[in-house]
Parts: structure tokens; C-alpha cells; sequence
């Protein structure tokens, strides 16, 4: 008894370690784990590596089959009990993205805890706290928007709901995470509060006692000039992937192809104002822009002169991108 609790506690503190680093980069956190292992470890440690080894060495004369069955079913009980603490209700904690701040005070004060061995460590625990705190308070965006433009999430009453319908596993997951939403997202269609034409889908977000209504474009047909800024005039947001003309004023963001391009995917938090993009001002990583590279001057001079070594012709200049040779 006495081994099961040490266990037990053991993989509460791992887990407990672990929990800031993979909240922050996957949005969930497991809270059945550690009781799991209770079972999962001794069966790894005392059944599956045993009889594997033992099988190893009995084939060597033929007779690992015996050991390998074991093996085998040593091993889908592993399995089950991994589906079954998956499956279970409240097994997985989903939580939007943590602040950086935050993550920074958990991960400080934990390391901090773990380096030090006299009264000193306790201080870690206020920094490890507020951290926490933060994290578990901060709430969840209003609207999340790729940085394409073509994929909006926008959360209603009923959860989080999707502007496209074909939107495919990796963007529904992703969008699902960041939302800090387990399950499967909606559709925005769907929603009773949701008009929709072809081209245009117009919803409201409730939000600081207010209804911020939200225009996204959802195809790629050309819409009149006059009705797409009669919409934008009469929505406080308006997000689309293609460029919209300057005559689309909405009354407090306009997120359209060359805004995303600067900034990337968004979050906006309308409960608090708070809005998260991917790219920076200043970002001057080398994937961001990448650079450009001027091919030295070449002159083309008389026919037959394929070298350029008569010179007095008109000089013409290449630039390299990163997608191969263009004329400038």
C-alpha cells in the first residue's frame, strides 16, 4: 500500500512539472495520469520488459513464441487501460493559449522549487501560484482567425463555431485548441443567429455587455463594390481573405488580405480588448521576408555576342526571390 501512495505521488509531481510546458504549447493537460501509472508502470517494469528480454534470448534456440504471447497481452492491457483513462469523463482539461507571461512565472517558479534545497525553495511557490492563477483566469478569444484569412472561429452560446465547413481535421483541431474547446467545433451556418448569403456571413458576439457584430466573407466570388461597403459600415468586424476596397470602413477592425499579411493568424478577446497575432512588429526572421539576392549586372551586346563582351548595350538587372528568377 504504502508503494502504490509513492507511486502515486510521484506521478502527481511529474505531472504536476509537466502540466505548465504542455498547456502552453497543446492547450490540454491530462488529470488522470498519475493514477494510471499506478498500473501502467509496475506492468511496463516487472511484465512487458522482463518477457520481452526473455524473448529475445529464447529465440535464439527457437522457443520465444511463449514469452511473445505474453508479451502481446502484456501489451494490450497497456493499451486498454490507456483508451479507457482517455475515454473517461473529465479525463483531458482543455485550456486556451497561456500568456507568456504566465508560462514564465510557472516554469520560474517550478525550476526554482527544484533547484534549491533549504527554506529558500518555498519562495518559488508565489511565483508558481500567480502563474497558475493567471493562467487558469485568462479567457477563452471571441473570434480566431488563420492567417490566410479563409478560416474564422467564432464563439457563440452553443461553443465554437466555424465559418467553412470544409475546413479540414489539422485547422478544426487547431483552432479548437487555441479556443480551449475539447471537442468538435460547430458550424457557423448553423447557428440561429447567423445570416448568411453565399458570399457573406453576418453573426453577433456578445461580449462587455455588448453585441459586436462580426461580417466574414466565405467565398472567393467577387462581391459589388457598393454592397460590400453598405456591410462593412454596418459591422463593428470585418475579417476576409481577399483584399477589400478602402471604401470598407467597419466601425472598429478590418482584417482583410494585406492586415493578416502583417500580422499573421488573430485572437481577438473581446472581453477584454486583448488581441494575440503570430507575427510581430520588427520580426525580421529570415523564413518572415525572406531576402533577396541581386544577380551581377549582365550586358547583351552585338548579335552573336552571347557573353556580353562588346558592351554599349542597355544593362538589364535580375533579382533572385525565393521563388526562383524574375525580370525587374
Amino acid at each position: 500500500m504504502r508503494g502504490a501512495v509513492s507511486l502515486l505521488l510521484t506521478g502527481l509531481v511529474v505531472e504536476a512539472a509537466l502540466m505548465p510546458i504542455a498547456v502552453y504549447h497543446f492547450h490540454k493537460a491530462g488529470v488522470y495520469g498519475a493514477v494510471a501509472n499506478i498500473v501502467a508502470i509496475p506492468l511496463t517494469t516487472f511484465v512487458v520488459m522482463p518477457f520481452e528480454a526473455l524473448a529475445l534470448l529464447l529465440d535464439t534456440i527457437g522457443l520465444g513464441a511463449p514469452a511473445w504471447w505474453l508479451v502481446q497481452h502484456a501489451l494490450d492491457a497497456l493499451l486498454w487501460l490507456a483508451r479507457a483513462v482517455a475515454h473517461a469523463p473529465g479525463a483531458v482539461r482543455a485550456l486556451p493559449a497561456v500568456p507568456d507571461g504566465a508560462f514564465a512565472l510557472m516554469v520560474g517558479g517550478g525550476v526554482w522549487i527544484a533547484l534549491w534545497r533549504t527554506r529558500w525553495r518555498r519562495i518559488g511557490i508565489l511565483p508558481l501560484a500567480v502563474g497558475a492563477a493567471w493562467a487558469l483566469t485568462t479567457p477563452s478569444p471571441d473570434i480566431l482567425v488563420t492567417g490566410d484569412g479563409r478560416h474564422v472561429a467564432v464563439r457563440t452560446a452553443a461553443g465554437l463555431a466555424l465559418l467553412r465547413d470544409r475546413a479540414g481535421d489539422y485547422v478544426r483541431d487547431t483552432l479548437a485548441e487555441n479556443g480551449g474547446v475539447d471537442g468538435e467545433p460547430l458550424l457557423l451556418a448553423d447557428q440561429p443567429d447567423a445570416r448568411r448569403s453565399r458570399d457573406l456571413c453576418l453573426t453577433d458576439v456578445v461580449a462587455r455587455g455588448r453585441a459586436w457584430r462580426v461580417l466574414a466573407t466565405r467565398s472567393v466570388y467577387r462581391v459589388p463594390i457598393a454592397q460590400m461597403v453598405a456591410a462593412c459600415r454596418r459591422a463593428d468586424i470585418v475579417i476576409s481573405e481577399r483584399g477589400l476596397p478602402r471604401g470598407c470602413t467597419p466601425r472598429w477592425l478590418k482584417l482583410d488580405r494585406s492586415m493578416l499579411a502583417r500580422t499573421g493568424g488573430i485572437a481577438l478577446t473581446l472581453t477584454t480588448g486583448r488581441m494575440v497575432t503570430v507575427l510581430n512588429p520588427g520580426d525580421r526572421h529570415p523564413w518572415r521576408d525572406p531576402p533577396t539576392l541581386a544577380r551581377p549586372m549582365r550586358r547583351f551586346g552585338a548579335a552573336g555576342d552571347q557573353h556580353g563582351l562588346a558592351g554599349g548595350a542597355a544593362s538589364v538587372r535580375f533579382r533572385v526571390p525565393a521563388r526562383g528568377w524574375s525580370e525587374r
